[in-house]
């Protein structure tokens, strides 16, 4: 089967995930099983949001038997779980897990995954929908999908839908996206492939498009006109840990900001969709993508800059440099920290500089956007204030942690005429006492219920990465940088806040 031939499978939007189905997950034995999914799966059985009989089927190359992976599946789920285990929740929950192994390319293991898959489903009186979730290294994307694809061709397909959840990263430049796209297409129509990135599952990113668009006092000043200035920051205080090997062959740019944060600047600068469903606002996010300017070749060197990690101090402990982690080479060029200044030409935003920044091993952790906008004349209070201009107006929204979103503004100090800054703050765990679900959950029962809204589309992976491959180009052609040159605790190299100081701002201080 082609991508011009695949057919969807896709069923309607409903409120709950009630359509019987099979999860199956590749890569059952790995870190984001154990952490995230099965957690994520035993609260949605806690909340009563999982489809009637439902049955996880877990695949990896550990030879583990179904009741092994019961003991591992609720040893992870005590560890990691948001809320404790109800045995009677649980007991129900584990009656639907199973498991097969084999190698992700091995045609042996996919039959004998096959033939478990036929046998739960007859036992279970579940349909033929299943959803496959690729928790695997990129690595075998592929050798999965064509697994998937002879499986189909050889008459293993079901009569219900059939969707894949792959998580990122997808693809490592535009042309392995690219190629990653036609694989994934030759099996899987555009409509059934949902690429999961777990930003757009937190409460709080869900909430930018509400923020924006249900409220009458957002809209008519989220322009060029009214805003000065945007700044995305993604900061994280650890290292990467165990990650070494694989981190050295990615970096920032690539793990946090082709993904994440371009996510993050496409909500925030998108036009108002038509409607609140998958093709809609992904529409508008693609829009914004393809309006972000181009870097040229002389352009990377001004409009970005690289970092690594050095040995220092965060949060009181001594942190190691980033040449000195596990799997991490002696020499290595890879970036810790990023920081780029982009432009979205489109009528809304021209002229209005967006500056990102992430990194490893800063102050603390934190994500945030702050949308900064033009100051009001000095005229009525220059004898009340010593600075040349008055404080902007800056509209935070905290991501994580302690999500919130705040607004600054200036208001008279009692008793005097001088002015200070004060904020009004909104914070979810504050005003809402229900738990917020993880972001897995989310995009689990999206995914059940054929609502790809907080999915990237194939169209959206490869304009991010259009963007991103000029900057890979510039770096590729620069001379090896003088690594590292920012100290473990700090905020970054020097030219971090010469890049955005040049235009006479500063970086917030988070």
């Amino acid at each position: 089967m082609t991508a011009q031939t695949a057919t969807s499978t896709t069923a309607p939007v409903s409120d709950s995930a009630t359509d019987p189905c099979t999860i199956v997950i590749f890569g059952a034995s790995g870190d984001l099983t154990a952490r995230k999914l099965m957690p994520a799966l035993y609260n949605l059985a806690l909340d009563g949001r999982l489809p009637p009989g439902l049955a996880v089927v877990g695949y990896s190359r550990t030879k583990w038997s179904n009741d092994v992976f019961r003991e591992e599946a609720r040893s992870n789920v005590e560890k990691h779980s948001r809320r404790p285990i109800d045995p009677e929740v649980w007991d129900s929950f584990a009656s639907g897990l199973f498991y097969s192994y084999g190698g992700y390319d091995d045609p042996e293991g996919h039959d004998r995954l096959n033939e478990k898959l036929r046998e739960v489903e007859a036992e279970r009186g579940i349909g033929g929908n299943r959803l496959y979730y690729l928790a695997v290294p990129p690595t075998t994307f592929v050798d999965i999908i064509e697994q998937l694809g002879r499986a189909r061709s050889q008459g293993a397909a079901t009569e219900g839908w059939s969707r894949v959840i792959i998580e990122k990263p997808f693809g490592v430049d535009l042309a392995s996206a690219r190629e990653l796209n036609r694989a994934v297409h030759s099996v899987f129509s555009e409509d059934d492939v949902y690429r999961i990135d777990h930003y757009l599952g937190k409460e709080t990113v869900q909430n930018i498009i509400v923020f924006r668009f249900a409220n009458g006092i957002m809209e008519p000043i989220w322009n060029r006109r009214y805003v000065d200035h945007v700044q995305i920051t993604v900061s994280e205080s650890l290292g990467v840990g165990h990650r070494g090997n694989y981190y050295d062959g990615s970096g920032a740019l690539r793990d946090m900001i082709q993904n994440h944060i371009m996510q993050l600047l496409s909500l925030i600068a998108m036009e108002p969709p038509l409607a609140i469903d998958g093709r809609s606002v992904r529409d508008e996010k693609v829009k914004v993508l393809n309006a972000v300017r181009l870097f040229d070749d002389d352009e990377v060197a001004i409009e970005t800059v690289r970092g690594q990690y050095g040995p220092g101090w965060v949060a009181g402990e001594e942190a190691p440099a980033y040449r000195a982690e596990a799997g991490v080479p002696d020499a290595s060029q890879t970036e810790t920290f990023t920081a780029l200044r982009l432009f979205v030409d489109s009528w809304r935003w021209a002229g209005v500089p967006f500056y990102l920044r992430t990194g490893k091993r800063l102050p603390k952790r934190s994500t945030e956007i702050a949308i900064t906008f033009k100051t009001a004349p000095k005229l009525l209070f220059h004898d009340f204030i010593d600075e040349p201009h008055l404080e902007p107006n800056v509209l935070s929204i905290r991501i994580q942690p302690n999500e919130g979103i705040s607004l600054k503004f200036l208001t008279k100090v009692p008793g005097s005429p001088r002015l200070r800054p004060a904020t009004m703050d909104f914070l979810y765990g504050a005003s809402f006492v229900k738990q917020a679900p993880s972001a897995y959950e989310t995009l689990i029962v999206d995914a059940l219920q054929g609502d790809a809204t907080l999915f990237t589309r194939s169209d959206e992976v490869e304009a991010a990465w259009t963007i991103m491959e000029r900057v890979l180009d510039g770096w590729r052609s620069s001379p090896p940088l003088d690594f590292p040159n920012y100290e473990a605790g700090t905020w970054g190299p020097a030219a971090a806040d010469e890049l955005i100081e040049k235009d006479g701002r500063k970086w917030r201080e988070l």
